[in-house]
C-alpha cells in the first residue's frame, strides 16, 4: 500500500499470499470444480468405485462420495468449503453425498459463466436464492406418500444401495434395512422418529453377503467367561450388572498385618463368602444370564458356572444400554438391592461361532425396540464396503419412514425442477432471470452425470428427457441400463425428498458462499492457485 506517494507501507507480514477479484474467484471455482469432478464417475448405478490408498498404506475401495471426500488429502480453502457439503449431506440424509457436490461444482461453473458477462456475483447469489426457494416449494408437488408402505421403503432401500457393492444383493438387504426401522421406529404424538442407534450393526468377515442377517434382539462381540457355564440358555432372565462381581478394594492405601497362619486362612475364606454371597444374590433374583459391564472374579466365574448361569464381563456401556431397551430389564449398579423385577427377558440366549471367534446371540425379545445386524463378507475391503452401503440404506429408509414422503429418482425430479424453473425465471425479469436459468441448467447435471457413467450420449438422453417432460411424463428419467427414458415411478426408483431437498440447500448455500469471495489472503503458505490448468493442481489427492 502506498501513501500520498512515499515508500510502500507493508500491512501483511512477509510471505502472504493475497488473489483478489477475478483472479480470487476464478480459483475458488477452479478448485470446486475440480473436487466435483473427483466425484463425478461414481454417481449413478453404473458409478465406478475409487482405491484410496493412505500415508499408512491402508486401502480403501469405495463409491462413497462422502469416504472418498473425507480420505483425500484435500489443501485448497475453497474445495474444503465442498467437503462441508458432503459432510452435511451425510449427516442429515445419509445419501446423496455426490449429488450434492456434483451439484455445487456446476453451479459454481455455470455462475463463472455468467461473471464473464459481466453479471455481478451478488446479483448470481440473488437468483440462485430464489431458484432454490421455488425449487424446493415445487418439490412437494412431485411426492410420493410412504406412510405404512414397506414396498415403497423396499424400493427406497434398493435405490440407495444401487451401483455398490451390496447392489448384487440389494432385495435381500432392502429387506433387513426395512424390517430393523419398522422395529425401532416410534410414533409420538403424530411425528415419527427412527433412533438410529438402536440398530446396532457387527460386521464379521467370512462366509457370503448373503449370511447377514437381522437378529430380533441384540448381537454381543463377547464369548461366556468359564468353559463349563452352558452354550445356550432357554427362558433367559438377564441381569444387568454395572459394578464388578470381584472383591472391592479399598479407595485408600491400606496394609494388613498377619502374623497367624490361621489368620491368612480366615482372611481368604471371608473373601471367599464375599464372593459366594454375590453369586447367591444373583441366583436368588432368578437370574440364569449376568451381563457385567465390568470385571468377573475368576472365582466369581466358577461359582457362577456351578449354578448354570451364563455370564459375560466387559460388555461395552452402549450395549448395556441397548440390552436394557431390547429386554425390558434394568442396569444394576449395587447387587444387595437386585431384585426380579430388575431383570430382562428373552427366549434364548446362545453362544455361536461366527468366523474366527464367538458372539453371543440375545434373541426373541418380547418388546424389543433395539435390534442387531450381523452383515458378512468374503474380506475385509468387502465387508466395509457393504457396511457403508447398508448405513446409507437403512439411513434413507428412516430418513422415508419419518417424512412420510419419497420422491422418483433417475435425475425425474431434477430435470421437472428445471423445466419449472425455466418458466419461473421468465417471470421474474432483470439480471436475476440470467441466474435462475443458470440455476435450472445446473440441475440437469445430474441426469447428465447418470447418461455419461452409463455410456450413453448424454445430450440425446437429456433431449429425450426434457421432451419426455414437456409431453406430461413428470415421473421419466433416465434407464442407465438400455438407454433411453422411462416413468420412474413405474420402475420403483425412489429416494426420500430430503435427500433431494438437502442437496440443492447444501449446494445453493456453499456456491453462493464461495461466489461472494474477491479477496483470498492466505498467511500460512497455502497455495491459491494459478487458475488450475490441469484441473486438480491445487488440492492434492
Amino acid at each position: 500500500m502506498y501513501g500520498n506517494g512515499q515508500a510502500p507501507i507493508f500491512i501483511l507480514k512477509d510471505g502472504t499470499q493475497r488473489t483478489r477479484g477475478r483472479t480470487a474467484q476464478s480459483n475458488n471455482i477452479a478448485a470446486a470444480k475440480a473436487v466435483a469432478d473427483a466425484v463425478r464417475s461414481t454417481l449413478g448405478p453404473k458409478g465406478m468405485d475409487k482405491m484410496l490408498v493412505d500415508s499408512m498404506g491402508d486401502v480403501v475401495i469405495t463409491n462413497d462420495g462422502a469416504t472418498i471426500l473425507k480420505e483425500m488429502d484435500i489443501e485448497h480453502p475453497a474445495a474444503k468449503m465442498i467437503i462441508e457439503v458432503a459432510k452435511t449431506q451425510e449427516q442429515h440424509c445419509f445419501d446423496g453425498t455426490t449429488s450434492a457436490v456434483i451439484l455445487s461444482g456446476e453451479l459454481l461453473k455455470r455462475s463463472e459463466d455468467l461473471i464473464e458477462q459481466n453479471v455481478h456475483p451478488t446479483v448470481i447469489c440473488e437468483g440462485f436464492r430464489l431458484a432454490a426457494e421455488r425449487a424446493i416449494g415445487l418439490m412437494e408437488s412431485h411426492g410420493i406418500s410412504t406412510e405404512n408402505d414397506d414396498a415403497v421403503l423396499q424400493e427406497v432401500a434398493k435405490t440407495a444401495l444401487t451401483g455398490k457393492s451390496a447392489g448384487a444383493v440389494k432385495s435381500f438387504m432392502a429387506d433387513i434395512c426395512v424390517r430393523a426401522v419398522n422395529a425401532v421406529g416410534v410414533v409420538e404424538e403424530g411425528d415419527r422418529m427412527v433412533d438410529l442407534s438402536d440398530i446396532k450393526v457387527e460386521k464379521r468377515q467370512g462366509g457370503s453377503i448373503k449370511d447377514s442377517s437381522l437378529i430380533d434382539g441384540i448381537l454381543l462381540d463377547k464369548e461366556r467367561v468359564h468353559a463349563g457355564m452352558p452354550r445356550s440358555v432357554s427362558g433367559a432372565k438377564i441381569a444387568l450388572v454395572n459394578s464388578a462381581i470381584e472383591v472391592k478394594k479399598t479407595e485408600v492405601d491400606a496394609k494388613i498385618q498377619i502374623t497367624d497362619p490361621n489368620q491368612l486362612a480366615l482372611f481368604l475364606e471371608e473373601e471367599e463368602n464375599y464372593i459366594r454371597n454375590l453369586v447367591n444374590t444373583i441366583e436368588k433374583a432368578g437370574a440364569n444370564v449376568l451381563v457385567c459391564q465390568k470385571g468377573i472374579d475368576e472365582l466369581a466365574q466358577h461359582y457362577l458356572s456351578k449354578k448354570g448361569i451364563f455370564a459375560i464381563r466387559r460388555a461395552k456401556k452402549s450395549d448395556m444400554e441397548a440390552l436394557a431397551k431390547a429386554t425390558g430389564g434394568t442396569i444394576i449398579t449395587n447387587l444387595e438391592d437386585m431384585s426380579g423385577d430388575d431383570l430382562g427377558e428373552a427366549s434364548r440366549v446362545e453362544e455361536k461361532k461366527i468366523g474366527d471367534s464367538d458372539m453371543t446371540f440375545i434373541t426373541g425379545c418380547p418388546e424389543a425396540k433395539s435390534v442387531s445386524v450381523l452383515l458378512r463378507g468374503g474380506t475385509e475391503h468387502v465387508v466395509d464396503e457393504i457396511r457403508r452401503a447398508f448405513d446409507d440404506a437403512v439411513g434413507v429408509v428412516s430418513v422415508a419412514w419419518e417424512d412420510g414422503a419419497v420422491l422418483t429418482g433417475g435425475g425425474s425430479v431434477l430435470a421437472a425442477l428445471s423445466r419449472d424453473l425455466r418458466t419461473y425465471a421468465e417471470t421474474v425479469g432483470g439480471r436475476e432471470q440470467m441466474a435462475i436459468e443458470a440455476f435450472a441448467s445446473a440441475l440437469e447435471i445430474i441426469p447428465r452425470t447418470l447418461a455419461e457413467n452409463a455410456g450413453l450420449d448424454p445430450v440425446t438422453t437429456l433431449i429425450e428427457l426434457r421432451k419426455a417432460h414437456a409431453d406430461g411424463q413428470g415421473h421419466a428419467g433416465i434407464n442407465v441400463y438400455e438407454g433411453g427414458v422411462v416413468d420412474m415411478k413405474e420402475g420403483n426408483v425412489v429416494e426420500p425428498l430430503r435427500v433431494v431437498e438437502q442437496a440443492i440447500q447444501s449446494a445453493t448455500e456453499t456456491a453462493i458462499m464461495i461466489l461472494r469471495i474477491d479477496d483470498v489472503i492466505s498467511s500460512k503458505g497455502v497455495p491459491m492457485g494459478d487458475g488450475m490448468g490441469d484441473g486438480m493442481g491445487d488440492f492434492q489427492m
